[in-house]
């Protein structure tokens, strides 16, 4: 089961670009330069790269901090979610992500990968939960997939 664009529309509903709300998400990562088919391309970092790299590479949509500049070259309909906390969604979208899959069955499914660089993130907040456990579940259902 693949990540959809509306869960993240669900999370962040301030969008500029396209709508196509039958789009699946493949990966979702914060490297412009690891393929990222279908991808949603987070910045986190001055490490992530650049968006241009991440269109080369794959990335259909990204998520956005809103106080920052959209590059002049982003086509019209690419769909970019814009946030003040990029961070922030990426824990809620995992958390979701995995709500999403909890109870799935199937012995051999097709997943969202999710791929960081980005580790300053992982702890910053003091839920009970952390985005490194939950990179832990993705990869583990990965390899069952």
């Amino acid at each position: 089961m693949y990540l959809a664009y509306k869960d993240v529309a669900k999370l962040i509903p301030d969008i500029r670009g396209g709508v196509e709300e039958d789009f699946l998400f493949y990966t979702v990562s914060d490297n412009a330069s690891a393929p990222q088919p279908k991808g949603i391309f987070v910045p986190l970092s001055e490490q992530s790269g650049e968006l241009k790299e991440a269109l080369a590479n794959g990335a259909i949509a990204a998520i956005w901090n809103k106080n920052r500049s959209v590059p002049r070259y982003t086509p019209t309909q690419f769909p970019l979610f814009l946030t003040d906390d990029p961070e922030e969604v990426v824990q809620n979208l995992l958390k979701l992500y995995l709500e999403k899959l909890d109870g799935e069955t199937e012995e051999k499914m097709e997943i969202t990968k999710f791929d960081f660089l980005t580790r300053k993130f992982l702890n910053k907040n003091n839920e009970t939960y952390d985005i490194a456990g939950f990179l832990i579940k993705i990869d583990q259902l990965e390899r069952r997939g």
